[in-house]
């Protein structure tokens, strides 16, 4: 919204500072941050009246966790949420039409989990939204998405595979891309759904993952640095990068809150919400393999799951002590804060890893 004041730097050539995507993208951080801060006590004191006994505990999970954690709210994913969407729409150019497919995912599927944590607050159980028809709906949210981000892509490399570390080896995959994106759109929502699991555990590799994606999206949508970089150039992309900066803010914002113990859990309303958006934009800007690296953290923990029910199904047999992996680490003796920084620390290498990419072709 504000970039319109650059049309006024002819009489005031201060106001041209707001063409600038580095400029508007820390402006979106630092309004989101001061947002979260700001109206976050008044969200968890809300949420807290209104849900009563809180976020239902698993009771077949670390036993601590019946101690340390009953009470807590649930949906503090609407705090994100809410900044970012007051930051994007604030310092994003709306004429930009990435910015609506990004947002159009973030608020669909922060939707649909918020109807899933309301189902299990107001039952008091961990039976929400059918999965099924939970996975349906966000098929066609994504699916809807990647269609427009095909629409909008550059003509010969919109319905295209990149692969990184080489700019020449890339799959047409035709029409079967919104299928592939889709799954990676829906694939990054669940895997950040399971992985928020202990305080400030999803948050800080959303984040760093945030930061890895704004940065790429700001190469790959300037003409300039995607050539000497040797990456796909796709114009408009760079705007993304405002978005993940709104996100990070709010992020930091919301982490103030969740860190240990926390006051307020993101719930399915957050991490749905955010695993959505940053698949959105690695689609848009043609680095979904690198999201996998990237977000490698995310890809285990869905991975421990699968594994286990696959493994319990065929042969009664448990390959962890308990799933999601955070959990078979807590089961090994881990406190939950270290396995929560350790975590962290590997969110940090793998971000490093799909960085590398951009120079390694």
């Amino acid at each position: 919204m504000l970039t319109w004041l650059a049309d006024l730097s002819p009489y005031f050539s201060p106001l041209n500072i707001f063409r600038y995507i580095t400029f508007r993208t820390g402006g979106a951080t630092a309004t989101a941050l001061l947002f979260v801060f700001l109206f976050g006590p008044s969200i968890i004191s809300l949420l807290r009246v209104r849900q009563g006994k809180g976020q239902p505990i698993r009771e077949d999970g670390p036993k601590s966790h019946l101690l340390t954690k009953r009470g807590t709210p649930t949906m503090g994913g609407l705090m994100i949420m809410a900044g970012v969407l007051v930051s994007t729409l604030l310092w994003a150019n709306l004429s930009n039409h990435y910015v609506w497919v990004v947002l159009f995912v973030t608020v669909g599927f922060g939707a649909i989990g918020f109807y899933d944590d309301f189902l299990k607050v107001t039952k008091q159980s961990h039976k929400g939204f059918s999965g099924r028809s939970r996975l349906a709906i966000e098929a066609v949210i994504a699916g809807a998405a990647c269609v427009a981000i095909s629409y909008l892509g550059t003509p010969g490399l919109a319905n295209k595979l990149a692969l990184p570390f080489s700019k020449e080896l890339i799959f047409n995959l035709g029409w079967f891309y919104v299928i592939f994106g889709g799954f990676v759109i829906v694939g990054a929502g669940n895997a950040v759904n399971i992985t928020d699991g202990l305080d400030g555990l999803a948050i800080v590799p959303v984040m760093i993952a945030a930061g890895t994606f704004g940065f790429i999206a700001y190469l790959a949508g300037n003409a300039v640095f995607a050539n000497y970089l040797q990456i796909h150039f796709v114009p408009g992309t760079g705007e993304l990068a405002v978005v993940c900066g709104a996100l990070i803010g709010a992020g930091l914002g919301f982490l103030w809150f969740n860190a240990p113990p926390a006051q307020i859990f993101m719930g399915d309303t957050g991490s749905l919400a955010l695993g959505g958006l940053l698949g959105t934009i690695a689609v848009a800007t043609k680095h979904e393999i690198v999201l996998a690296l990237v977000g490698g953290l995310f890809v285990l923990e869905i991975l421990s799951v699968i594994i286990q029910v696959t493994s319990f199904k065929l042969t009664g047999k448990r390959v962890f002590k308990m799933a999601p992996i955070h959990h078979h680490f807590e089961q090994l003796g881990w406190t939950e804060p270290q396995v929560v920084i350790r975590f962290w620390i590997i969110s940090v290498v793998l971000a490093l890893v799909g960085l590398a990419t951009l120079k390694l072709r």
